[in-house]
């Protein structure tokens, strides 16, 4: 199945703002001859229709052996993912909340993208802060005032 998908995010924070994520990581590189989708029987809404269609999307994809992929951003893919990989290395997506299997293919589709474009973004870097002058001082007053507080508590030494 060597379709090419267009990659439209449908969350109700991105429908609301009506913008498209530019992914940066993968942009310009087509997965969609390493992508391997099974459709199977689904649950949920259709009633009667929904025990006769195969309308569950099943997408597959192994890291490992990826073309598209240089070694670097395998071990980057497959370190990050592990918890969603299986034993032989493959990351499985699957979709059952619409009713047609064409859009469960695209929901499959776009949350491997997404995915995959997480994992290969670099983690910023945590930029240490400096506590400000104020806040030292008023941390200072804060302590000199208590410890006048707990002095007044002892008994006086007649």
């Amino acid at each position: 199945m060597s379709q090419s998908f267009q990659v439209f995010f449908t969350s109700k924070k991105e429908v609301k703002r009506k913008k498209k994520i530019v992914l940066t990581a993968i942009a310009g590189r087509d997965f969609s001859n390493e992508l391997h989708f099974s459709a199977s029987k689904s649950q949920g809404p259709g009633g009667q229709h929904v025990n006769k269609v195969c309308s569950k999307v099943e997408l597959r994809f192994h890291p490992a052996s990826s073309s598209l992929l240089t070694d670097a951003e395998k071990e980057l893919v497959m370190a990050r993912l592990k918890k969603k990989l299986t034993e032989s290395g493959y990351l499985i997506i699957t979709s059952q909340s619409e009713r047609s299997q064409h859009k469960n293919k695209q929901v499959t589709a776009d949350m491997f993208y997404r995915m995959l474009n997480k994992a290969l973004l670099p983690k910023k870097v945590r930029k240490p802060t400096k506590r400000t002058l104020a806040s030292i001082e008023e941390r200072l007053e804060t302590k000199r005032k208590k410890a006048v507080k707990k002095t007044l508590r002892k008994k006086p030494a007649w």
